[in-house]
């Protein structure tokens, strides 16, 4: 009996190895993660990054357009494809604050990162690009992009939470 065994282990060894041999060359080839044959794609599925570049791609395509003035808010959640989330930039603002998010002062928010300012009842927001610029609406009266922190009562940025 212990012969027979030993023969169907040493068969089933045998077609193990055969099939590796045969999908791949040898028989750890058959458990290796097969090499990719093309060079890695650019996926259209949007993770963090592509997001905050859609985002800013969605301001620089309304560079100089006068529609979202007094919209501040609206134009930051459009730019991330979302509308109605808050109110207003200071109901934005406050909630980050709220929930630890706010990193107050900063002025090195990173790329995506919407920017605050107290300059009004309803406060201010934009949408940082990363490199110490933000875009916004009321950049001279347009959306514009401009050197953080260009206006007065600079509160400080966070993550969009949309």
């Amino acid at each position: 009996m212990t012969s027979s065994l030993s023969r169907a282990f040493t068969r089933l060894i045998a077609v193990t190895a055969l099939a590796g041999l045969s999908l791949g060359g040898s028989a750890i080839a058959a458990t290796a993660a097969p090499a990719p044959t093309t060079a890695p794609s650019t996926s259209t599925a949007l993770g963090p990054q592509s997001r905050a570049d859609n985002a800013i791609a969605w301001f620089a395509a309304r560079n100089g357009s006068t529609a979202y003035q007094g919209y501040c808010e609206k134009a930051v959640e459009n730019a991330y494809g979302r509308t109605g989330v808050y109110a207003s930039a200071i109901a934005n603002w406050n909630d980050a604050v709220r929930r630890g998010a706010a990193h107050r002062g900063d002025l090195n928010p990173p790329k995506g990162a919407l920017v605050f300012w107290n300059i009004s009842q309803w406060g201010h927001v934009g949408l940082a690009t990363g490199d110490g610029y933000f875009w916004a609406t009321s950049v001279n009266g347009r959306i514009g992009k401009a050197k953080l922190p260009y206006f007065a009562n600079y509160l400080g940025w966070a993550q969009p939470n949309f």
